[in-house]
């Protein structure tokens, strides 16, 4: 890491009551995200398994320059938050590298790897443009899944994850959008990431 530019953290509330942003002033991983739900999965991030020795964090969501935390539910950001934010600076400041292998591409919000039919191809034009953006702003991401019998299934990943209210977003706006932009879907089901 450059240390001679200062780190700049600040947060941003989610509609997740129980993640927040951590937005930084550095690049993070530049063209994908990694989503840890457990320090095992995390063995290629040496920032995550810095951030998975404090008890309050369950998850974690990492891409270009933000980190989602998604605390334990006993915890409150009012108690945690400054911790949280302080051992992301310190780290950042310690010109330790992120990730010391660039995580593989388990689940693509923008799939390359298949060929999509017209249905599907629309549908994954109508994520990104459309509805990606905002999910992002949040500190989470949809990913297409796959599309069958009417239904566009998604993947939901940082603090979309388990959201309350990520229920109502998906049926009141996700799902009447696609419904209304593509004819032939029906429903909208998601699963977490």
């Amino acid at each position: 890491m450059n240390t001679t530019t200062p780190i700049f953290i600040y947060t941003e509330t989610t509609p997740n009551p129980f993640t927040l942003k951590f937005v930084v002033n550095r690049i993070l991983l530049a063209d994908r995200s990694v989503e840890y739900l457990t320090a095992e999965d995390a063995k290629e991030s040496p920032l995550a398994l810095a951030l998975f020795t404090y008890p309050f964090v369950a998850s974690l969501y990492i891409t270009r320059n933000f980190i989602t935390i998604t605390r334990h539910k006993f915890y409150e950001w009012r108690d945690v938050s400054a911790i949280a934010q302080e051992a992301i600076r310190v780290f950042l400041e310690s010109d330790a590298v992120p990730f010391s292998q660039i995580p593989e591409i388990k689940s693509s919000a923008k799939p390359t790897e298949k060929t999509w039919n017209e249905m599907e191809s629309k549908i994954i034009e109508i994520l990104n443009q459309y509805i990606r953006p905002a999910v992002e702003l949040d500190g989470g991401e949809i990913a297409f899944k796959h599309f069958e019998n009417g239904i566009v299934h998604l993947i939901l990943k940082g603090s979309c994850s388990g959201c309350p209210s990520s229920e109502f977003t998906l049926k009141a706006g996700i799902e009447q959008m696609l419904c209304q932009m593509v004819p032939g879907v029906e429903g909208v089901m998601a699963e977490n990431g």
